[in-house]
């Protein structure tokens, strides 16, 4: 079970929530926020049990933010949101990384190509190391996906997804990527990529590429779930989804 604060900030339904999990952000969510809020959008951050002063510039910035108890990770930060989210009555909801590599000019781009899908991916395969794309290169083939940039956390999900993310099968995966997307494709769901642009970071390293320790565990966690799939996914490749534009 997700650790939430039992104090829930007010926020308005509406049609698309931003969800932005973060620990120890502080230098970078501020401008984050009020450039998502420009755009038309509400913000909800999920703090991650950050140590600094995070959700002090969060709620300064415009977002509601809630603070969980204790650091769960990345995706099941997501998640709270994500609930949240469906108890709040939204229709959709975006995830973006609080370290300011996603650009928050691509989310009308993100909302217009989810008329036509269940999830969106903000793709930028430029991004990757060499070792990093053929690490996507062997997950793709091995689930037998039909896109390219598996690890971004830049996405939108309809309320059709929305509803299998808040399950408590999401809530045994680790990461938002490989094993939520199987997930997704598992139920038949739509998904698809948008190219954008991403940033290097400004602070801080990856949660996932900060130590060759992780990089072990990640990549033996991910193999094992592509090995453990009971269907082979490549036989859901039937429904229709948009090249990479």
């Amino acid at each position: 079970m997700t650790a939430i604060c039992t104090t829930i900030p007010p926020i308005k339904s509406g049609q698309c929530l931003v969800i932005i999990p973060a620990m120890n952000e502080a230098k970078t969510i501020g401008e984050l926020i009020l450039n998502v809020i420009d755009q038309g959008f509400q913000v909800l951050v999920i703090d991650d049990g950050s140590t600094d002063n995070t959700i002090a510039v969060a709620r300064d910035s415009g977002a509601v933010v809630i603070p969980l108890t204790f650091n769960v990770g990345a995706w099941n930060a997501t998640q709270a949101g994500v609930r949240y989210a469906l108890k709040h009555h939204f229709t959709s909801v975006i995830s973006m990384d609080a370290d300011g590599q996603h650009s928050p000019n691509t989310l009308p781009d993100l909302l217009d190509a989810s008329m036509a899908h269940d999830v969106v991916i903000a793709s930028c395969i430029q991004r990757g190391s060499v070792g990093r794309r053929l690490t996507w290169a062997f997950f793709k083939y091995a689930a037998g996906f039909n896109f390219n940039d598996l690890t971004s956390g830049f996405r939108i999900y309809n309320k059709n997804a929305m509803l299998i993310l808040a399950s408590r099968q999401a809530t045994l995966l680790e990461y938002q990527d490989v094993g939520i997307l199987m997930l997704l494709m598992k139920h038949n769901l739509s998904i698809t990529e948008i190219h954008t642009d991403m940033s290097c970071r400004i602070e801080g390293k990856s949660r996932i590429f900060n130590s060759w320790r992780q990089v072990f565990y990640y990549l033996t966690y991910t193999s094992l779930l592509c090995l453990s799939k009971t269907t082979p996914i490549k036989r859901l490749n039937k429904q229709k989804r948009a090249s990479i534009s």
